[in-house]
């Protein structure tokens, strides 16, 4: 399978650059993949197309102020790190470093007031293990000079005021992710709330969105692409709704491609899920048989992405590269602060 299948035009016009004034005034649409039929509805439309006792599972991530700039401290040349993982203690992490040299092995950099950071190890990609060190506690210091990692695609010399929030979900809890599962940007306690009427459960899962999520895929053959790894926890709670829901013959439906990838990184060949944490590698394309979720809600997606190709694997490739079609037709907003579809 060719990547290059994956591939549409997408008008530079259509990538929102910043969020819809008002939190869930996205619109929606609805693509029903056994028939292909499209609906353009709005996300407050959501609890429209769910039924009671069916279960809404949605990341509880929270992304860090994960972007630092600073400059090398024997050259005074610029470097930025963004944080993906941490590693054997809280102040080892897995970085993506960008710099107009290459980071060697005892490199140190200053990241503004007293972090600091040395280069332990250069892995591959970009992807280096750096050990901090600051005077206050990381955390505490990351978000005194770290900013939000907004996506490359969203142009700003630095991240706004409303992107601190904005780029957040609303029950973000667990901190770790270097990206927003955007799928829950839409998400507002008025829609909770209309949910909570219709009897709609609600469990959560944590993936920490790092390079596995974002990465592009380079190689010319879909099954070439080697995703990276990216730790999550499914809570045995978790596990227990979801196969509530199945055994009274409802549905699953996964907030976001992060969501998918945690539950199905957790099910066996008959769908039963493992609770606990580990690290999710999985790569989802066409033909992919789906255990633990019957329908997604998901934001557009980039060209010749591993997300389009998840969604690709769900509703089928014509189908969804059919709406996408009508997407830009239809001037729908696309990626991270873009509208959403429903795949139902």
């Amino acid at each position: 399978m060719q990547t290059s299948d994956y591939d549409f035009d997408l008008p530079p016009e259509l990538i929102a650059q910043h969020p819809p004034v008002t939190r869930g005034t996205s619109r929606m649409m609805v693509l029903h993949r056994a028939t292909g039929e499209m609906e353009h509805r709005l996300v407050s439309d959501f609890p429209d197309y769910l039924n009671a006792e069916d279960l809404l599972v949605l990341n509880d991530t929270r992304v860090l102020p994960a972007r630092l700039r600073g400059v090398w401290q024997d050259s005074n040349g610029a470097v930025e790190f963004l944080l993906l993982e941490r590693t054997t203690d809280n102040a080892t992490w897995q970085v993506l470093c960008g710099s107009g040299r290459k980071p060697r092995v005892g490199l140190r950099a200053k990241l503004g007031g007293d972090l600091f950071a040395e280069v332990l190890e250069r892995g591959g990609e970009g992807v280096c293990t750096v050990r901090f060190e600051s005077g206050m506690e990381l955390m505490e210091a990351f978000e005194k000079h770290g900013e939000m990692p907004l996506p490359p695609y969203i142009k700003r010399d630095a991240p706004r005021d409303e992107d601190a929030t904005r780029y957040q979900t609303i029950f973000a809890r667990e901190p770790g992710a270097a990206a927003a599962p955007t799928a829950g940007l839409h998400f507002t306690g008025a829609l909770f709330a209309q949910l909570e009427q219709r009897v709609v459960r609600r469990a959560f899962v944590t993936l920490h969105v790092g390079l596995g999520t974002f990465r592009p895929v380079t190689a010319e053959r879909v099954e070439d692409h080697t995703m990276h790894a990216e730790w999550y926890d499914l809570p045995a709670a978790t596990v227990a709704e979801v196969e509530l829901c199945h055994a009274r013959k409802k549905r699953v439906i996964a907030v976001g491609s992060t969501t998918v990838r945690t539950l199905e990184s957790a099910a066996d060949e008959n769908g039963k899920l493992a609770a606990g944490s580990g690290r999710s590698s999985i790569f989802i394309y066409p033909p992919y048989a789906f255990k633990a979720v019957d329908a997604i809600l998901t934001n557009f997606h980039l060209p010749r992405s591993s997300l389009l190709m998840m969604m690709s694997a769900f509703a089928g490739r014509e189908r969804l590269l059919a709406a996408y079609d009508a997407a830009i037709r239809k001037q729908y907003r696309f990626f991270s602060y873009g509208d959403c579809m429903l795949i139902v």
